[in-house]
């Protein structure tokens, strides 16, 4: 692996850990064992390696979420897979983010300290919250959910079950829990069916 690439990985699992104000530079070049100059050499502040870092975990969470979806043809499907990926593949990947979802630790700790920063991760959120609508909404119009279906509001709880489920597991770390938690959504969705 490179340097810069590791600095990016480094950076990326002591985010997850500890937030992006609590990692210091020297963090960050210990695990990296890099020197200053190696650090500044890729990048020219915190800042820039924020983004390099924002940049590497939305590729990992469209790697471990997306998974087999492009496979299902049926929308409402395509979100139970989503669920399960983010269960199974995504909370539960403690090598790429030993300390949970990154997005959610950023959220918490940048919106008041640094908001130009929490509001780039606040577009991931949009994107996930426009996804699930659109497939609720063609489920909807295939006949997959029933027709009084609120999608808006199904919308807003299936992602904030996620929210959910992400800070209870950041917490407990309880596979079991978790997936009570994601149960319950799947279970909610097939409730939904006509």
């Amino acid at each position: 692996m490179e340097l810069r690439e590791r600095i990016i990985w480094e950076a990326l699992r002591l985010f997850s850990m500890k937030g992006f104000l609590s990692t210091s530079i020297q963090d960050i070049m210990s695990a990296a064992n890099t020197s200053k100059g190696g650090l500044y050499n890729h990048f020219k502040s915190k800042q820039e390696l924020f983004f390099a870092v924002l940049t590497e975990a939305r590729k990992i969470w469209r790697e471990k979420n997306l998974a087999g979806l492009d496979q299902i043809p049926k929308p409402v499907a395509k979100i139970k897979k989503l669920l399960e990926n983010y269960r199974d593949l995504y909370l539960q990947d403690t090598r790429c983010l030993p300390g949970g979802c990154i997005f959610v630790t950023f959220s918490v700790e940048l919106d008041d300290q640094m908001p130009d920063l929490a509001h780039e991760v606040n577009k991931g959120f949009i994107s996930l919250k426009s996804l699930i609508q659109s497939l609720l909404e063609q489920g909807k119009g295939s006949g997959e959910l029933r027709e009084e279906t609120d999608t808006k509001a199904l919308t807003e709880m299936i992602f904030a079950g996620m929210l959910g489920a992400t800070v209870i597991y950041g917490m407990e770390k309880s596979p079991a829990n978790l997936h009570k938690t994601i149960n319950a959504l799947l279970d909610y969705l097939d409730r939904l069916a006509p």
